[in-house]
């Protein structure tokens, strides 16, 4: 299949709760125009940092809708169905098709653990046949599925037997795997980093775009990171680097998508707190989370507002 590769900074959205839990997705189109402002190049939804995996299937499918609504056919958006039930990630990605995503993503099972690559190609094979007229991009992150196939090996098969495999989301520090996955079959595949506080790495192993969580809050940041590799000022790239990878040291000093939640409010776009199993933050550690992003000079200049 051919398909545009995604390129530049591609923000992987969060999923805006009222007081109570409940969706609230009159606040998507407010978040989106922000993206935009910012420049992001691109919508995750559903993954790991929008909780899709804490969504029911029903609230998946409108938080998909809300998105591409409120996009409308300005930039991409890539909806994540990965589910414990292969049947289900299905059908969740035909609807992304239905409803004009313009690529699928899915973590594999997670609960009965994938034991080889070939199997891995069965369970996503089933999944991306739900749209087979979408690319679709397999999601690897080992730290929350537990699956410790050898992503290159799958997507050498995958590229064999999923017509419309295209790409890989890979959210993991193996700096020289994900190396490997870029130089597949003559650079076949569209292999997307995912793991904010290592963007640099990624660039100099040959990333041209990458997916992640604080996009959403600081993308004047990677956006400098990005200027400074391309115009060769690695003492200038080091140092921004730097300063990204203290702003998540600071947020991860909580749980993090809450501590990201929180800060998203801090900024004037009130999500809600994280659903359970994920906790939300005290108004102590709020206080807490802001001094520290004071300390680290989050908002004087860096800021996505």
């Amino acid at each position: 299949m051919n398909a545009k590769r995604l390129t530049g900074l591609i923000a992987a959205t969060y999923t805006p709760f009222d007081a109570v839990g409940q969706l609230r997705l009159e606040q998507t189109p407010q978040m989106v125009e922000h993206l935009i402002a910012a420049g992001v190049s691109g919508l995750y939804v559903c993954g790991s940092t929008g909780e899709g995996m804490s969504l029911t299937s029903a609230e998946r499918r409108l938080v998909a809708e809300s998105y591409v609504q409120a996009a409308d056919g300005r930039l991409p958006v890539i909806i994540q169905v990965g589910h414990n039930s292969v049947v289900e990630a299905k059908q969740l990605a035909a609807h992304a098709q239905a409803i004009g995503a313009d690529a699928v993503s899915a973590t594999c099972p997670s609960y009965f653990k994938v034991q080889s690559a070939q199997l891995l190609v069965d369970c996503m094979r089933e999944i991306a046949g739900g749209a087979p007229n979408l690319p679709f991009y397999y999601y690897h992150i080992p730290v929350l599925t537990g699956s410790s196939i050898d992503i290159a090996q799958f997507m050498q098969l995958g590229g064999q037997q999923i017509p419309n495999l295209v790409g890989l989301k890979y959210t993991d520090t193996k700096l020289h795997e994900f190396q490997q996955c870029l130089k597949l079959q003559n650079e076949r595949f569209d292999v997307v980093w995912g793991c904010d506080e290592m963007l640099l790495g990624a660039l100099a192993s040959g990333s041209t775009g990458a997916i992640g969580s604080t996009y959403n809050i600081a993308a004047p940041l990677y956006h400098q990171i990005i200027a400074a590799f391309e115009a060769g000022d690695w003492n200038e790239a080091r140092a921004l680097q730097n300063q990204a990878i203290e702003m998540i040291n600071a947020i991860g000093t909580f749980p993090f998508h809450s501590a990201m939640k929180a800060i998203l409010g801090m900024l004037g776009y009130d999500f809600g707190d994280c659903r359970l199993p994920q906790r939300a933050l005290t108004p102590d550690e709020k206080i807490r989370l802001r001094e520290l992003l004071c300390q680290v000079g989050f908002f004087e200049g860096f800021v996505t507002r």
